[in-house]
């Protein structure tokens, strides 16, 4: 009881209800983060398949209890991350967990991991589903990568209307091919034996003994169905209060749903003697067994299809949310952290998406590239997370503390067995990228952390700064000629120093304008001085800069005043000069660079007010 206290007082404060609508419940929860399980029915159970076919009847024997290792080491996992839930509600997972318990570089390891696996993810599952649709429909082939990249692009565009929208959108697919699959299953254990003679396996029959080395590879094969499982616990924060007890359910459900597909297949391979066709997979063929090639065969498939291509959602779900933790503990550029409407980490997206489309592109969507590489980072965040579990309950000691603790040791055992496997079987498939990366990965991600430290000692973050102090400011304004724009840019410069100055650029063919302006501007009286500067270049940032460098005042202020259109097609008839100026002054010097908007069509300032609000239009530079 004292600990579902302690647990409930440390939920943040109830969000808004607008807040709240933006993120999940554990049924939207599952949808939008358990699409990469739930879609690795697809390819899970044949990944085991095609290893023990080869050694015939008797390696298809092996599929149920290779399956049902699989599916023990889905249950501990479940287990295990539904306590990461509840120690860590803040999310980042494997990450958080690691970094507080077995040190920075051991979370840093743990976050790169989980990177790279949501990378590949997005591109093996995008990857997947249109392989699948070009399968239906060979015409498309030639179109492989443009498919890959438009369905790319439809994920992205959906994501950043939020992850509730985008659960909520994927939540039907998910739900028609979880009923279509079960329906399967059910109809072909009823059955018994396949509705007709299933096509031929075009693999070489093999009649050989079944080696622990065979069931090793099968089961690190069918490893590739576990991925996913860390969404949930990596993006709690994206569900509605009480976060912890929706983001627990969610991550139970998905894992006894997961565990019943796999193991209701691996039965049905076992009973209809499924084995690899070239150009069919095993779903379909289990499909085909149960149903016939009748409309729940094209339902199933075209399902299939569309699953496939949108569990690539998951990582759009997962790796924002690490991203901002990592940006938070300064590991990532802190734009990472910026959350838009909607609890939309937009540039976490939008960097994900770009990152997939890039390997889509390299290996032109093709499957057998990118799976090799698949599985291995999560396998990574899976191990440290169980050990960094077993270092809290140690630490922490609290009720049922051991029992915990032995969960999750029996974890991290079959974790870092399963990486092992993982990693062996597939090293020379392409794996080895995977190891070379994730430490390239970890000195980036230092290496930011070096330069944000770097940037507090020089601006003294920690420290007591000096006491504010009032010194002397000029400003210096660069005008064109006598107009409202000059009129509201010295009055903006008046209200903000003691001296204020107006500079003239002028070139050698000129000085008739210039000497006629400096006449306009003392019948004017603004009083403010006007000097003139000469370019015998014809450039206008350079000597507005070497004026600048001239004068000694401690603090001096650089105010450019620009048009703003009032429509965007205006913008072209802009001539740029006032960022010409901007981009010159601010590299060569070190004024405070000030750009004023003046958008044509504003009421203009009365003769009388020499003031002008400084909050509407002002841009400060450096």
């Amino acid at each position: 009881m004292t600990a579902q206290l302690a647990a409930k007082a440390a939920e943040p404060p109830s969000a808004s209800l607008g807040d709240q609508r933006h993120r999940l419940t554990a049924v939207t929860g599952m949808a939008g983060l358990g699409l990469d399980a739930i879609a690795s029915v697809a390819y899970g159970p044949e990944a085991v398949v095609l290893v023990l076919a080869g050694a015939g009847i008797a390696g298809i024997g092996w599929t149920l209890p290779v399956t049902l290792l699989v599916v023990l080491l889905l249950g501990v996992l479940v287990a295990c991350y539904r306590q990461v839930i509840t120690a860590f509600p803040d999310g980042g997972g494997a990450y958080t967990v690691a970094t507080t318990h077995l040190g920075r570089r051991a979370g840093l390891v743990a976050a790169a991991s989980l990177v790279v696996d949501y990378v590949l993810n997005v591109a093996v599952s995008v990857a997947a589903g249109v392989a699948a649709l070009t399968s239906a429909f060979p015409a498309l082939l030639p179109w492989t990568t443009e498919l890959c990249l438009l369905v790319l692009l439809l994920v992205t565009l959906v994501n950043l209307r939020g992850v509730a929208m985008s659960a909520k959108l994927f939540a039907v697919p998910a739900a028609i091919f979880v009923a279509s699959v079960l329906a399967v299953i059910v109809v072909g254990l009823v059955r018994g034996a396949p509705l007709h003679a299933l096509p031929e396996t075009t693999q070489p029959v093999g009649v050989g003994s079944v080696g622990l080395l065979l069931v090793l590879a099968a089961f690190g094969n069918g490893c590739s169905a576990l991925t996913g499982i860390e969404a949930i616990a990596n993006a709690t924060p994206s569900f509605r209060a009480p976060r912890r007890a929706r983001a627990r359910r969610a991550e139970a459900w998905l894992g006894l749903l997961l565990g019943v597909l796999l193991i209701g297949l691996a039965v049905l391979i076992q009973k209809f003697d499924i084995r690899p066709v070239d150009g069919r997979s095993v779903l379909s063929l289990i499909t085909e067994g149960s149903f016939g090639n009748g409309a729940v065969y094209l339902v199933v498939q075209l399902a299939t299809v569309l699953l496939l291509a949108l569990a690539a959602n998951t990582s759009f779900g997962g790796l924002p949310v690490l991203a901002a933790k990592l940006a938070r503990d300064g590991y990532l550029p802190h734009v990472f952290g910026l959350r838009a409407d909607r609890m939309v980490h937009r540039h976490g997206v939008l960097v994900l998406a770009v990152l997939a489309g890039v390997l889509l592109a390299v290996t032109r969507g093709r499957v057998d590239v990118l799976v090799p590489l698949f599985a291995i980072g999560v396998f990574v965040g899976f191990a440290l997370a169980q050990v960094g579990m077993v270092r809290h309950w140690l630490a922490e000691r609290g009720r049922n503390w051991l029992g915990r603790a032995l969960l999750n040791g029996f974890g991290a055992l079959l974790t870092v067995a399963a990486l092992v496997d993982v990693t062996a079987s597939k090293f020379l498939a392409g794996a080895w990228l995977i190891v070379l990366v994730i430490p390239v990965l970890v000195l980036l991600l230092m290496a930011v952390r070096r330069a944000y430290n770097r940037i507090g000692e020089l601006i003294g973050v920690g420290a007591v700064p000096d006491r504010p102090r009032r010194t002397g400011c000029v400003v210096v304004v660069p005008v064109v000629g006598i107009t409202r724009l000059t009129s509201e840019s010295l009055s903006a410069a008046l209200s903000m120093g003691d001296t204020v100055i107006a500079v003239h650029v002028s070139f050698d063919d000129e000085q008739e304008q210039a000497r006629r302006l400096q006449r306009e501007w003392e019948e004017w009286q603004p009083d403010v001085p006007l000097v003139l500067l000469d370019s015998a270049h014809r450039v206008l940032g350079p000597p507005v800069a070497a004026y600048v460098r001239s004068l000694t005042d401690e603090r001096v202020v650089v105010l450019i005043g620009e048009i703003e259109q009032a429509r965007p097609w205006q913008r072209l008839l802009g001539n740029r000069r006032g960022a010409v100026v901007a981009r010159h002054v601010g590299r060569t010097t070190s004024a405070v660079v000030c750009r004023l908007r003046f958008r044509l069509g504003q009421r203009p300032t009365p003769p009388t007010d020499r003031r002008m609000p400084l909050s509407k239009g002002l841009y400060l530079h450096r």
